[in-house]
């Protein structure tokens, strides 16, 4: 079947599966792991764009988690937070100059979630156990880089091959 097909049939049965199992196996929210999915189509793909995207996700997740702390325990002022989110934007850019990392964007979509994590699940970076939003996020950021990678294996298998011509 043509390429555009076969991406619509493997990525919309992954897209519902996922949706599933995020709802009932494996609560994690969701639209993180469809953050993630993206992000290992735009590192590349492959087994190679799954690692870059993950180790970016990760480092932005850490980041934010760092930038989080230190809100939490600084003043409560926006100048503050300001200052802070500009440092943490700064680590990310800085962060980008390692090779797996020169995929800025990525770095950022992991911040991103976590600080979207914290407000959905309306936890704290705080928090202990295993519902701290750090652990939450790399976990659906995880599962995402799995969806995409299994989405674009679906993709191949179900795409036309042409045979090589002598």
């Amino acid at each position: 079947m043509p390429p555009l097909v076969a991406a619509m049939i493997s990525l919309g049965v992954l897209g519902a599966i996922d949706t599933y199992i995020t709802a009932t196996v494996f609560p994690v929210p969701v639209w993180v792991t469809f953050i993630a999915w993206a992000s290992f189509y735009a590192c590349g793909g492959g087994q190679h764009g799954l690692v870059k995207s993950i180790v970016s996700n990760w480092t932005g997740i850490i980041i934010a988690s760092l930038t989080l702390l230190v809100i939490q325990y600084g003043p409560q002022h926006p100048i503050f937070v300001a200052l802070l989110v500009g440092l943490g934007t700064s680590a990310m850019v800085m962060v980008s100059s390692v090779k797996i990392l020169n995929f800025p964007p990525a770095i950022v979509f992991g911040f991103a979630s976590l600080v979207g994590t914290t407000a959905a699940t309306n936890t704290s970076v705080v928090t202990s156990g295993m519902n701290h939003p750090t652990l939450v996020a790399m976990a659906a950021m995880l599962l995402g880089g799995a969806f995409g990678l299994l989405s674009e294996i679906g993709t191949s298998l179900l795409s036309t091959k042409k045979p090589a011509t002598a």
